[in-house]
């Protein structure tokens, strides 16, 4: 595999969190190229070299996180929920101003059914209908409600600025998954 120029990574992770910034300011529909281009301060050909438009920066930038949250789902599989939902509480609060900006503003309703869908994805290994609480439950019925109880908690989180600590927030999501899964 071969090593990324590091130009090349600085250059992207400007772009990034240039998208971030301006999306606090305006509606992303509203940011224009010129727009990423002086705020990450690259030239617009710059941002063509690595990026088609502005939505593909922001497909991107929201790959890039879900992608996270996969790999820490992964490695926390053999973790009780309380555990687990630490692990992502805790990358949620480092990444306050990615999170924040997708689910506290109306910047990119896109994340909100990505990172749902993601969630789906997530639950519905967890999900039994064949014994315990569930019995006799339909199980997307079930992968549902934990999916969208789930990233409502955490939408709630941002929108209110973090009212309690990741820590708390973990151990809270962690016991409500526990007692419906």
């Amino acid at each position: 595999m071969s090593k990324v120029d590091r130009r090349i990574l600085k250059t992207q992770d400007a772009l990034k969190k240039a998208v971030i910034e301006l999306m606090s300011e305006k509606n992303f529909d509203d940011i224009t190229i010129q727009d990423l281009s002086d705020t990450a301060n690259v030239s617009r050909g710059t941002i063509y070299l690595h990026y088609l438009d502005k939505y593909d920066l922001l497909d991107k930038l929201i790959e890039e996180h879900i992608e996270v949250l996969r790999k820490l789902c992964e490695s926390a599989s053999e973790l009780g929920f309380i555990e687990a939902t630490l692990t992502w509480t805790e990358y949620f609060d480092r990444n306050y101003s990615f999170f924040s900006m997708m689910l506290a503003s109306k910047g990119a309703p896109y994340f909100r059914n990505r990172f749902l869908s993601f969630l789906l994805d997530e639950f519905r290994h967890e999900v039994t209908t064949t014994e315990g609480i569930n019995e006799g439950l339909h199980e997307e019925v079930i992968i549902s409600f934990v999916a969208s109880a789930y990233a409502g908690v955490v939408e709630w989180w941002f929108k209110n600025e973090r009212p309690v600590t990741y820590q708390v927030l973990a151990e809270q999501l962690g016991t409500l998954l526990e007692r419906n899964l």
